[in-house]
This record gives structure tokens, sequence and C-alpha cells, in this order.
């Protein structure tokens, strides 16, 4: 169950390039909250604003209005407030694996914690912690980060973050690039990490899929506005509306509407292939197809 608001954007903005011929406005009047332990996806079109978003909640950037507020401070009141923040926010880029530089993944796990200034001891703790969470085997900490498959490369990436023990962990695009065995390991690791340490995870996502199966909210990005914002069955009910925005409905929505037309009585609200198992159950078992 998530608990109080832990981040919070008051009508945030940004505009890149401001006052010359290639201004642009990123990101308007973006008010947002998320809570304790709550899972939330973020998605939109590219260009809708989502990662500029994003890189505004650990104070990577500054907004040009708005504010940024990490239990209820400004994380942008002044720099040793920003670094603090930075700490409690662990952001994971697109490709976090091009960031890897130091001779081992043991060093790139350990950079954060050594940054925090904290000792040998603790340090070595949070990188095997982190391992673990990533499903890092052991004897790969000591090798080049360089040795290691693009998939764990990710992982060791991820771990670095992870090290910091972030209360609330974003990442953007977690999963582009990987394979469907690479994709759902280190989806399961972040669930990990959100279940085991209680963290708020924040995931920019083009995949409704994912969104369907894991978050306890998802929020929805227009031309830099925040347009839609709510529980899964929420937001997928509005399947018209995603679509003029190309985004579309998850693929186990699509089966379950052409289930329906064929004249199987599945309920409105299943955007899961879990969903659809248990429907077919409860229909198979006489107690109809409402399983959402």
């Amino acid at each position: 169950m998530s608990g109080e608001v832990i981040i919070k954007t008051e009508r945030l903005s940004h505009t890149y390039s401001a006052g010359t011929p290639f201004e642009r406005t990123a990101i308007r009047g973006v008010s947002f909250e998320a809570r304790h332990g709550e899972y939330v996806g973020i998605i939109g079109h590219t260009g809708s604003g989502k990662s500029t978003f994003i890189q505004h909640l650990n104070g990577l950037l500054k907004p040009e209005a708005g504010r940024v507020l990490l239990d209820g401070a400004d994380i942008n009141e002044s720099k040793d407030a920003r670094r603090r923040a930075r700490f409690r926010v662990g952001l994971v880029f697109q490709f976090p694996e091009y960031q890897l530089f130091e001779e081992t993944v043991y060093k790139d796990i350990a950079f954060g914690p050594r940054n925090m200034g904290l000792g040998a001891d603790e340090t070595e703790a949070r990188v095997r912690e982190a391992a673990r969470f990533v499903a890092l085997p052991e004897d790969m900490l000591e090798k080049s980060p360089f040795e290691l498959s693009g998939g764990y490369r990710r992982r060791a990436a991820v771990a670095g973050v992870i090290a910091m023990r972030p209360e609330v962990l974003i990442l953007d695009e977690p999963t582009a690039g990987l394979d469907p065995r690479g994709r759902d390991g280190l989806l399961e690791n972040i669930d990990a990490y959100n279940a085991e340490r209680g963290a708020t995870v924040i995931i920019v996502t083009h995949s409704m899929e994912e969104v369907a199966r894991r978050a306890d909210r998802i929020a929805v990005f227009e031309d830099g506005e925040l347009v839609m914002n709510g529980a899964p069955a929420d937001i997928f009910r509005e399947g018209e509306r995603l679509q003029k925005m190309g985004l579309g409905l998850p693929k186990a929505a699509r089966i379950a509407e052409r289930l329906r037309a064929l004249g199987v009585p599945l309920g409105r609200d299943i955007f899961t292939i879990d969903a659809i198992r248990d429907g077919l159950i409860a229909i198979k078992n006489g107690g109809g197809g409402n399983a959402s």
C-alpha cells in the first residue's frame, strides 16, 4: 500500500533555448505527485515532455517556473539541497550502460556510495546488495564492465544507482534494446527493489504492457502537459483518446476486445494476459468473465 506523498511538482515548466530562435517549451504547468512505495508509469508519444520532466525530479534540470518538492522541501532551494536530493532520488537514463567508465564493475557500482562519503565496509555492503537486486553474479564484479554482455552492462548501470538506496527510483525506458528475457529479468529486479525497500518507482516507457502489469498509476503526457493521471483501468478505458495520441492499448486489451466481439463474455477492465486467463477460467466455472 502506498503511503504519504514523497515527491511532488507544482506547475512545473521548462523551456529550452529561451530567447533564441530555437526556443521550445518542453513542459508547461505540470503538477504531479508520487507516494512512498508507489509504482508509477509515465507514458506519452516521443517529444511529449516525459524525459524533460523526470530530469527535474532530482535537480538535473532546474525549472523555469514551478517547484519540485521532496518530502515537502524545495530541492532547488540551494546547491546543497539539490545534491542531497540526487542521493535520495536516483535517475537511470536510457541506455545507462554507455555511462559505465570504471576499471571494474565493482568500482562502477561503488562510485555513488563513495561519492556519498560512505566508508569502505558500508560501500561494499551496498555494492553487493545492489548486485543482488539486479541479479548480477558475484564473479562479474571484478570484471571490466566492457567484458559484459549488453544486458549485464545494463544491470550493472542500474545497480550503480540502486547502491545509493534511493527512496525514489526513476528509470527512462529501462528495457529499450533488450531482448524479451533481458527485459523481463530487469523489470523483475526493479519490482524486487520496489517491494523489498518500499521505494517509489517511476518508469518512463512506451510499453503499454509493462505499465498495465506493474503500475499502480499511470501519468500520460502530451505536448508538454500532463493530460491524464489515474489507475491503469481508468487510463485504458480511454482507448480512443490514447489512440489519438499515438499510444494505443496493451495487446491483451485488444485480444480481450476481439474475444468479446466473438461472443466471449469478458469484462471491460481487462488489460493483461493474466486477467484474460482469470476471466476465461471464471467463465468456464460458470462465474462470468469480469476478472480485471
